[in-house]
C-alpha cells in the first residue's frame, strides 16, 4: 500500500505542482494517475521514490515514511519505467535488464540468468539479449525497460507514460502485455498517462488530477465513466464516455444459430434459411466454421451457390470474453447491423442481431455497469 497524506510539492518560485494530495494506492493493483499537462501526475509519481521530495505531508510505503529511507536503497526496491525506455546505449540488452541485480551485488551469472528469464516473460526473443538498444525497435526497447524494472522482483512498479512514444498498434500490444504480466505478478503499480483510454483500460483505479495538482476524483474505471464527480472530470473524460462505459459491460447477448449458411450452399438453400429465420441478412461460414462475410437474401440471383456471390464485410466478437463495446463495434462494421460471435479459435457460435444489441445498450444507464476491465 502506498499512501499520500496531505502531500504538497511547492517550488522555490512559489509554483505548486501538487496540492494537499490524499490518495491510497492499494497493494497488487494498478492505480493510474491521469490528467492534463501541469496537473502534477509525474511529480506525484517521482515523490514516491524520492526523485523529488515532498514539501509537506507524508508518503507512506507499507506504513513507512519514504523520507526515512535512504534514496538509493529506496529506488533499488522500486521498479521504474519511463518514456523511450531510458536504456544504457553502451550496454547489451541482457546487461541493461540486469542493472539493478548488479547494483544489489548479485553474482553476474545469476543476474544474467534472471535477465534472460525476464526477456522471455515480457515477450522478447532471448536472441536479442546480445544486441544493443539501437538495434531494437521502440516497442522492443519498452519491453526491455519493463523487464529491467522487474529484474530484482520489486513489489512496487512506477511507470511514467511508458508507452506514449510508440505507435498505436505497438502501444496496444504493450498495454495487453502489461495486463498479462500483472495477472501473473500482482505488483503494486502506479502508472502515469495523459490518455484517458489508456487509463480506463489499465487501471483498477483511476485518479484524475486537475491543473494545479489537486485530486478531482478517484474511482474504478466503470464508476468514473458513469458518475464523473464534476464538470472538469466530465469534460476530461470526453463526449464519448458513454461508449467507453460499454467496455465494462460483458457481451451477454442472445445468439441466434439459425442465421448462418455454409459458403458452398445453393442459392435456393440460402433463400430458404432466410425465409425460415425471418431475416434477410445471413452470415456465411467456411468449411472450418469461420466467418466469411454477410449475404443479403433479398439480393440473391436466381441460381448458383454462395461461393459465386460477393460477400459483405463483417465484424466479430468473442462470446463470453469480449465486452458489449466489442460486440457493438463488430456490428458497426457490417451492413446487417449484426455481430458475429466466435469462440477462441475463431469459429462462429452464433449471431447477435441488431435488435439484440439495441436492447442490450438501451438498458445500460438504468441498470448500471460492473467494475471489471473490458
Amino acid at each position: 500500500m502506498i499512501t499520500f497524506e496531505g502531500v504538497t510539492k511547492r517550488y522555490a518560485d512559489g509554483t505548486i505542482a501538487v496540492n494537499d494530495l490524499h490518495l491510497e494506492v492499494p497493494t497488487a493493483e494498478i492505480t493510474v494517475l491521469v490528467g492534463p499537462s501541469g496537473c502534477g501526475k509525474t511529480t506525484s509519481l517521482r515523490m514516491i521514490n524520492r526523485m523529488i521530495d515532498a514539501t509537506e505531508g507524508k508518503i507512506l510505503l507499507d506504513g513507512v515514511d519514504v523520507r526515512t529511507i535512504d534514496p538509493p536503497t529506496l529506488r533499488r526496491g522500486i521498479g521504474y519505467v519511463i518514456q523511450q525506455a531510458g536504456l544504457f546505449p553502451h550496454r547489451k540488452i541482457v546487461d541493461n535488464v540486469a542493472t539493478v541485480p548488479y547494483l544489489l551485488g548479485w553474482d553476474k551469472s545469476k543476474a544474467r540468468a534472471r535477465a534472460m528469464e525476464l526477456l522471455e516473460r515480457v515477450g522478447l526473443d532471448t536472441a536479442l539479449a546480445e544486441r544493443y538498444p539501437f538495434q531494437l525497435s521502440g516497442g522492443q526497447q519498452q519491453r526491455v525497460g519493463v523487464a529491467r524494472a522487474l529484474a530484482a522482483d520489486p513489489p512496487v512498479l512506477l511507470m511514467d507514460e511508458p508507452f506514449s512514444a510508440v505507435d498505436p498498434i505497438v502501444r496496444t500490444s504493450l498495454q495487453d502485455e502489461l495486463l498479462r504480466l500483472q495477472s501473473d505478478l500482482h505488483k503494486t503499480i502506479v502508472f502515469v498517462t495523459h490518455d484517458i483510454d489508456e487509463a480506463v483500460k489499465l487501471g483498477d483505479r483511476v485518479a484524475v488530477l486537475r491543473v494545479g495538482g489537486t485530486l478531482a476524483q478517484v474511482a474504478d474505471p466503470a464508476t468514473l465513466l458513469s458518475a464523473p464527480a464534476d464538470d472538469f472530470v466530465r469534460e476530461f473524460l470526453g463526449r464519448d464516455r458513454g461508449i467507453r462505459r460499454l467496455s465494462f459491460v460483458p457481451a451477454d447477448l442472445p445468439l441466434r444459430t439459425d442465421l448462418t449458411v455454409p459458403d458452398d450452399a445453393d442459392i435456393s438453400k440460402v433463400a430458404g434459411v432466410a425465409a425460415a429465420s425471418g431475416l434477410t441478412w445471413l452470415a456465411v461460414v467456411d468449411s472450418g466454421g469461420r466467418p466469411s462475410g454477410w449475404v443479403n437474401a433479398a439480393d440473391l440471383p436466381l441460381s448458383g451457390t454462395v461461393a459465386d456471390l460477393r460477400l459483405m464485410p463483417y465484424g466479430t466478437f468473442v462470446a463470453g470474453r469480449d465486452s458489449l463495446r466489442s460486440a457493438l463495434d463488430a456490428a458497426l462494421l457490417a451492413p446487417s447491423g449484426g455481430a458475429i460471435a466466435v469462440d477462441d479459435e475463431g469459429r462462429v457460435t452464433g449471431v447477435a442481431t441488431a435488435g439484440a444489441l439495441a436492447a442490450a445498450t438501451s438498458g445500460i444507464a438504468a441498470e448500471g455497469v460492473g467494475t471489471g476491465r473490458g
